[in-house]
């Protein structure tokens, strides 16, 4: 049948857009839906603050009356000018086992991006690197998480026949929290603690947050931190208030751990975690209403699952590479096993990044999960 490709114009399009990857994955065990509110704000342009850096137009796939695919076309001006390309991004990808479908839709990303001036496709990625990025290629009997992509096996199959290749790979590690604090994590935070004058500190509320503007603070390390990172791009101002103002709040801040330069208070490093909402979103159907908010803050609140996530770990620049890590999961560690959590996931890491892979070298874990960016010339 053919394929017919449409721009998402209205709001109602925009639903169909965000909930198809819901109906593709609904009855999906390893699957973790958006949260549809989310995702609305997300390709909104009054709303996500990335689009004062970016553009962007979505794309359904047709055949019939039927949606059977859909893609966003998207330029980061900001990454483009950091890592000096013409780069349009292709994100929030889903087709079914058609090569006509998945070729008319990358079709399409390529035709806007030309139109556009671009000389490279790559993708998926999102608007920015705090959005889920890369194509599953491994893992694909593993539990997503809610800042992950699932894709069924079939997709990168897919990617390959078009002529799109490896760009770069990440890894996510499956983590085992172990009984008691390792001992490699105890003498080297002890040794890094005394040789850099560093100090542990705990954010105790979202007040104290708000009145010493160290969310700000947070972010700002992050940006410097992951600056070398694959296609990132520095956050704004706009953004920051965003994750300071939304999603700060939520977190269990004994979960949050900073250090600091013992005399000046300089930020250092910073390790922020949480419980997973990956089943809690699947029971949620991915939406607030009417009764998904219930199973999403009673994983928040109330009874949280047995495995976390290792949201960000972020490390200043002139520290990395010197221990500095230990001091974190010193202090995480203990936590973690006194709220009872079994299992830890990382956020994607990139296959290359030998200095994140080493931090995990005292813990009992294993690379269960690879994803892939693609690209290929205009």
């Amino acid at each position: 049948m053919t394929t017919i490709i449409k721009q998402v114009k209205t709001r109602a399009e925009l639903k169909k857009f965000i909930r198809l990857n819901y109906e593709m994955y609904k009855d999906n065990p390893y699957s973790v839906p958006d949260l549809y509110e989310d995702m609305l704000n997300t390709f909104s342009t009054d709303k996500n603050p990335a689009f004062e850096f970016c553009e962007a137009d979505y794309f359904l796939a047709y055949q019939g009356d039927k949606i059977v695919g859909r893609v966003a076309a998207i330029i980061n001006r900001r990454a483009n000018e950091t890592w000096n390309k013409k780069a349009v991004r292709f994100g929030w990808i889903d087709f079914i086992d058609d090569p006509e479908v998945s070729k008319a839709l990358i079709d399409t990303v390529k035709a806007w991006g030309k139109e556009r001036g671009m000389t490279t496709l790559e993708g998926p990625l999102g608007f920015t690197d705090m959005d889920a990025e890369g194509m599953l290629i491994e893992g694909f009997d593993q539990l997503s998480t809610m800042a992950t992509i699932y894709n069924y096996p079939y997709y990168p199959k897919h990617m390959e026949a078009l002529g799109l290749v490896k760009a770069t790979d990440w890894v996510e590690l499956k983590l085992k929290v172990p009984e008691k604090l390792p001992d490699g994590y105890a003498r080297v935070a002890d040794i890094v603690k005394r040789r850099y004058n560093l100090r542990v500190r705990k954010l105790h509320s979202v007040k104290e947050i708000k009145r010493t503007g160290i969310g700000y603070t947070i972010f700002d390390l992050i940006n410097e931190a992951y600056a070398p990172l694959y296609g990132y791009s520095k956050m704004t101002k706009g953004q920051i208030d965003q994750y300071v103002n939304e999603y700060l709040p939520i977190l269990d801040l004994e979960m949050v751990t900073l250090i600091e330069q013992a005399d000046t208070g300089e930020l250092v490093a910073v390790g922020i975690s949480m419980g997973s909402m990956s089943r809690a979103l699947q029971r949620a159907h991915g939406k607030l209403w009417p009764l998904g908010w219930w199973h999403l803050l009673k994983a928040l609140k109330l009874k949280h699952a047995p495995i976390l996530d290792l949201l960000l770990i972020g490390v200043k620049r002139e520290y990395q590479g010197k221990g500095v890590n230990a001091l974190l999961f010193a202090d995480l560690i203990p936590i973690y096993i006194r709220k009872g959590y079994k299992w830890g996931e990382t956020n994607p890491e990139l296959e290359g990044n030998e200095k994140v892979q080493a931090q995990w070298k005292f813990l009992d874990g294993q690379i269960h999960k690879r994803r892939r960016c693609f690209t290929t010339d205009l």
